[in-house]
């Protein structure tokens, strides 16, 4: 199952192509690109890139690449990010409390409905 989703690096460099860098180099790391990392992600596009078909400003429509955070494009920004984690951490919420109460221990170890998956996404 592919999921495709916005990722939000905070950082606190002085230029907009050190939050870029920084933040790739986050990504790089999610995505095993660097030694000794393990991959979470299988890539990532960040909102500079125009090339893409997939991801980026063809998928998600025109977001900032990197915003100061005191802006209100970065208060808009950091805003966004929240509402979806908190979102996210809600859809995922619900779906355990559905396996807990619609699975037997045994559906639930067989991840059943992908319930240990949506157990393991409330934790993160």
């Amino acid at each position: 199952m592919w999921m495709h989703m916005v990722i939000y690096a905070l950082e606190e460099p002085s230029t907009e192509d050190e939050a870029l860098a920084a933040g790739k180099a986050v990504f790089d790391r999610l995505v095993g690109g660097e030694p000794h990392s393990c991959a979470v992600f299988g890539y990532f596009v960040t909102f500079d890139e125009e090339n893409t078909t997939v991801a980026g400003k063809t998928r998600w429509g025109n977001l900032p690449t990197a915003a100061p955070i005191n802006s209100e494009e970065g208060c808009e920004f950091l805003n966004r990010a929240w509402n979806g984690t908190k979102e996210e951490f809600q859809r995922n919420l619900n779906r355990v409390k559905e396996a807990l109460d619609e699975l037997s221990d045994e559906a639930i170890m067989r991840d059943e409905d992908l319930a240990r998956h949506a157990f393991h996404q409330v934790g993160v």
